[in-house]
């Protein structure tokens, strides 16, 4: 490994693992995000994306079909959860903060957004293949 790749006592740290490397962006997300994932290979399984988000970056208010957990690498967000109204969305109960070592879990279909407070590395889970439902 070269001298580059370690932290303090020759240590791997999310500053400085090729892990967090070879991020792309996808069309029709965010501004601010970029990701690295693998392929599903089993049709039971999970899928894993390793995601990074600029300070600032937000994702409106979206579900997915499957169960999902988020392991807060580095950085700071926060996550609104909603219901539907006869009127539109509604928020249901306070917005939750997720910092550094920290991890949430959302239940399938259930309707959210999420904000970066600072720049965040992300491990986040999906049950079974992922899928995103724009909710307005």
């Amino acid at each position: 490994m070269s001298k580059n790749n370690v932290g303090k006592n020759n240590e791997v740290t999310s500053e400085t693992s090729a892990v967090w490397n070879n991020h792309i962006s996808v069309p029709n997300t965010p501004d601010g995000f970029t990701l690295r994932t693998t392929l599903p290979t089993n049709p039971i399984g999970v899928e894993v994306m390793l995601e990074k988000w600029k300070a600032g970056a937000e994702e409106p208010p979206h579900s997915h079909p499957g169960d999902d957990m988020t392991v807060v690498i580095e950085g700071r967000m926060s996550i609104q959860f909603f219901t539907n109204g006869p009127d539109g969305l509604i928020q249901d109960g306070d917005r939750v903060f997720l910092s550094k070592g920290q991890t949430g879990y959302i239940k399938g279909g259930r309707i959210h957004d999420a904000k970066y407070i600072e720049e965040c590395k992300l491990v986040y889970v999906h049950d079974k293949a992922f899928g995103f439902t724009a909710h307005n």
